[in-house]
């Protein structure tokens, strides 16, 4: 494949994820960079192993940096609590040649990349319905405002929409 074909393709999918989609694909470039770093380990590949634990943690570092503790809470700092444990084990990766340290984090990283594609799906889902249902002349200015729960959501809609903060660019690839 070529590969400008391919980093087009992927740098699209970049601009057009919503920001489950996002999280997803950061925690499963994650997952497969530490694959990466493993299979180095295991072929005694030390720059191959280096280079993948690095941007794996660059990515963990991302995620980390994007944590509001103020408005995330308990779930923010518990976030927090898991990309801490997560550097420290990948710099057991980088000092001990240690493919279980990358192991333990993939092992923490899964189900949580798995949570957040389930989360990424549904929106879409959702998305699509609403967007047939529109095409279909099936939805009224009620059903515009409600939210999957069914509460009239469109006072916090606007509310939210003036005070949102734009996504920070990363300067992370996820696509590489």
């Amino acid at each position: 494949m070529n590969t400008n074909a391919a980093r087009a393709y992927g740098d699209q999918q970049v601009n057009t994820a919503s920001p489950a989609q996002m999280v997803y694909m950061l925690y499963n470039k994650t997952i497969s960079l530490l694959q990466e770093a493993i299979k180095a380990i295991e072929t005694n590949d030390v720059q191959a192993r280096c280079n993948a634990n690095c941007r794996a943690m660059e990515v963990i570092a991302h995620l980390s940096g994007t944590l509001d503790l103020d408005q995330g809470g308990e779930i923010a700092s518990n976030l927090r609590e898991i990309y801490r444990f997560s550097t420290v084990h990948l710099m057991k990766v980088d000092r001990h040649n240690d493919a279980q340290a990358a192991q333990d984090v993939i092992g923490l990283l899964t189900p949580m990349r798995d949570s957040w594609q389930i989360l990424a799906n549904r929106s879409a889902d959702e998305l699509r319905q609403a967007v047939q249902g529109a095409k279909e002349g099936n939805v009224d200015q009620q059903d515009m405002s409600q939210g999957a729960t069914g509460t009239d959501n469109a006072s916090a809609s606007s509310a939210d929409a003036d005070t949102a903060e734009a996504p920070r660019p990363s300067g992370i690839s996820i696509s590489a």
